[in-house]
């Protein structure tokens, strides 16, 4: 695959080899397609949060809930039963 830069890109890239942070062009872009993969899975974990919310306050809404005791008394049994392993 060929790729051509903007120079401003370009001008970048030949500043971070220069500044020794990097050994090779191709570090920097494999650090920016890291770091541009690592931003979307951000993004959908933010997507499927916001929906779970969404979820959540809708049925507070509708008054499906459950005491906070109660929730933390659950999760010390998982917790527990998990510590057993």
């Amino acid at each position: 695959m060929q790729i051509t830069l903007k120079p401003e890109h370009e001008t970048f890239i030949q500043t971070q080899l220069a500044q020794g942070k990097y050994q090779s062009a191709d570090d920097i872009l494999s650090q920016a397609l890291n770091l541009l993969q690592r931003q979307q899975d951000y993004e959908q974990w933010m997507s499927e949060t916001r929906h779970k919310i969404s979820e959540g306050v809708a049925a507070l809404e509708c008054g499906e809930s459950i005491d906070g005791d109660i929730v933390i008394a659950q999760l010390r049994d998982r917790l527990h039963k998990t510590d057993a392993f």
